[in-house]
């Protein structure tokens, strides 16, 4: 298992968050998990460490901290107090990373004053993206700040769940926000119309607006029996088999975030076409939509939806390739020298 014969261990806090404590001793773990080890959970458990709420219960644990800045960060802000006055070694992070929930998060000057105090005396700054370590490294210079990718136990059979290639088929839509501009989800709708007319393909898109979102559905032009919406929330476990059941993701997403929805086309082995996220710029780099026009963008998802063997040899290349830079073993020797 990975981090099996290392003692170092990390503690993710989020003062005040919703998420209740977990621990991860057995590191990726089952898959029916209170939350799964995806985004910040990762982190602790690629390290068999510990996800925590409470600043007390993050010392207890006698490991390093990152800890996450949400709100107005004054929650934040006291428990970095607290844990440096116990002695612990402290990295930050803002728990909401792409580039629109940053600007959103810093616009207000007292925030940002706050924000600045925090970063400033923290001991070190840890990034999930490429952007997000520059903004620490203009605070405090380049030897306090790092990008390490939050990890996906691409090298846990636990957490495979990939299916044959000849059961699957569809394009699935990775967005399903209409109001964040920057996910272009309404221009992902329309290339998937468009690939889906020539290749026969049909379209799945999870869908919460109701009504609302029905109403737009119907205006982008889908034959009826070629698109496909999911309006009830699953699990994750079941989102992931969900996921399975088709041939690539699709998405548009300008936001730079971490990554996730190309993060479980991994755990899929499942081709994500378009994004920026950091993810797909390092698991998809030949499909991700970093630098890439629209166009080259629907010519990469058409030949993965009709070309069999360059379909085939995708799938075969993707997790020994994503394993060198997003496995749970390799980010837990990352952040083991980036605390040490």
């Amino acid at each position: 298992m990975a981090n099996a014969l290392s003692n170092f261990r990390l503690t993710v806090l989020n003062p005040g968050g919703r998420d209740v404590a977990q621990d991860f001793p057995d590191g990726a773990g089952e898959t029916a998990l209170p939350h799964p080890p995806t985004n910040f959970h990762a982190y602790a458990a690629c390290t068999h460490g510990s996800f925590q709420r409470e600043t007390g219960d993050a010392i207890a644990q006698g490991a390093p901290v990152l800890l996450l800045l949400r709100g107005d960060f004054a929650a934040s802000e006291r428990a970095l107090e607290g844990l440096q006055n116990a002695g612990r070694f402290v990295a930050i992070s803002l728990k909401e990373t792409g580039l629109h929930q940053i600007a959103n998060q810093l616009h207000n000057s007292a925030r940002l004053a706050r924000f600045v105090r925090i970063v400033q005396k923290a001991d070190v700054c840890l990034a999930p993206t490429p952007e997000a370590a520059d903004l620490y490294r203009a605070l405090r210079g380049p030897e306090h700040a790092a990008f390490i990718p939050t990890p996906y136990p691409v090298d846990d059979p636990r957490w495979d769940f990939s299916r044959p290639i000849e059961q699957r088929a569809g394009i699935f839509i990775g967005t399903r926000e209409w109001d964040v501009l920057s996910r272009n989800h309404l221009a992902a709708l329309f290339l998937a119309r468009q690939l889906s007319e020539s290749t026969g393909e049909s379209v799945t898109v999870f869908d919460y607006e109701g009504r609302k979102g029905a109403r737009v559905l119907s205006e982008i032009g889908f034959a009826e029996e070629r698109l496909r919406v999911l309006n009830r929330k699953l699990s994750y476990p079941d989102y992931l088999r969900e996921l399975a059941r088709h041939k690539i993701i699709l998405q548009l997403d300008t936001s730079f975030v971490p990554g996730q929805v190309a993060g479980d086309a991994l755990l899929c082995r499942l081709p994500c076409v378009g994004g920026n996220g950091a993810i797909d710029r390092i698991g998809f780099p030949d499909f991700c939509g970093f630098a890439r026009s629209v166009a080259e963008i629907q010519q990469a998802a058409a030949r993965l939806l009709t070309d069999r063997d360059f379909y085939k040899a995708s799938v075969t290349a993707m997790i020994p390739a994503a394993s060198k830079s997003l496995s749970f073993e390799v980010v837990a020797k990352q952040l083991e020298a980036f605390f040490r």
